[in-house]
């Protein structure tokens, strides 16, 4: 090498002692930098496993005293009568999510399609904003809103005696989630390459047409993901739902009459639970119950990541 940079007429300079130990100290940061990491990713798993063994274990006692049968399909709740029935609040945390899916996904699908589209760039950089801060804002002020101004304007409507119930807890989580599927499928919109937009104009197809049978299309694993968030989101909601839900365990008769879903009877009767009784147990398995919904929400949007479906 010296021989070379002789030929060469360029001055051959010797390592130096300094710089072998800077390279030593740099491989010694790196490693040091790779174990932390590593720790940090066990320390991660390790606690998510220690919540949902802890849970698991905990809820599964309660069928030492109650029935696999009784408890998911009874709907008679009445702990201080041994009767645990969660049936209602199961059937209630469907019901809840499907008329939530069903009102936020087509609405928030539609605003990510004007923001991306359609809306001229200066009014884009205020939207996108928006929907930034309203993600933000906690659950309790939009359940507060719902308490104050969406109850009482449902009750002059409808002429109901309460106006608590499903759709109160729908609109209000509708309010919620609709910033979070927005913004995501506004995201995956803005992704699609924009040379397949000159393709289908160059076809003769509309601006419409274009959006609906070619954007949409090729947006969709990330729309699919925004609407899964919203959802997963909106199953594990609680103190928004306990204030306009109307907090009763029963069946849900329309979408008027007060209910109950997992979320909110866990969080008013845990305070006055004892934690070795079947009542603590089967709040656990409720939120246990919980736990696997949100997870298996999560490992549905890796797998469409994965499939690009």
């Amino acid at each position: 090498m010296a021989k070379i940079e002789h030929e060469l007429n360029i001055p051959y300079l010797a390592p130096r002692k300094d710089d072998k130990r800077i390279k030593v100290t740099t491989i010694y940061k790196n490693n040091l930098f790779k174990l932390f990491c590593l720790f940090s990713v066990l320390l991660l798993g390790l606690v998510l496993l220690s919540i949902i063994v802890f849970i698991g274990r905990t809820g599964l006692l309660v069928f030492k005293d109650v029935s696999f049968t009784e408890f998911f399909f009874s709907t008679v709740w009445e702990p201080y009568d041994g009767k645990f029935g969660a049936g209602a609040f199961i059937l209630g945390t469907l019901e809840l999510t499907g008329l939530t899916l069903l009102l936020a996904a087509p609405i928030s699908i539609a605003v990510a399609i004007f923001t991306a589209e359609i809306a001229p760039g200066w009014l884009k950089g205020l939207l996108r904003p928006v929907q930034d801060l309203l993600v933000g804002i906690p659950s309790i002020v939009y359940g507060y809103l719902g308490l104050t101004i969406l109850i009482p304007f449902l009750r002059d409507l409808t002429g109901s005696t309460m106006g608590d119930g499903l759709l109160a807890a729908a609109l209000v989580l509708n309010i919620m989630v609709l910033p979070t599927i927005s913004r995501i499928s506004d995201d995956a919109i803005s992704a699609v390459p924009f040379e397949l937009r000159e393709a289908s104009y160059a076809l003769g197809a509309t601006r419409m047409q274009t959006t609906l049978k070619v954007v949409l299309p090729a947006a969709a694993p990330g729309i699919f993901t925004g609407i899964i968030l919203g959802m997963a989101r909106s199953i594990g909601e609680t103190m928004a739902v306990v204030m306009v839900i109307g907090n009763t365990p029963q069946l849900a008769g329309d979408l008027l009459t007060p209910t109950a879903v997992l979320t909110s009877n866990i969080v008013n009767q845990i305070i006055d639970v004892e934690f070795d009784s079947t009542w603590n147990y089967a709040l656990y398995m409720m939120a246990f119950l919980l736990l696997i919904l949100s997870n298996l929400l999560i490992v549905l949007v890796r797998k469409l990541r994965t499939k690009g479906v």
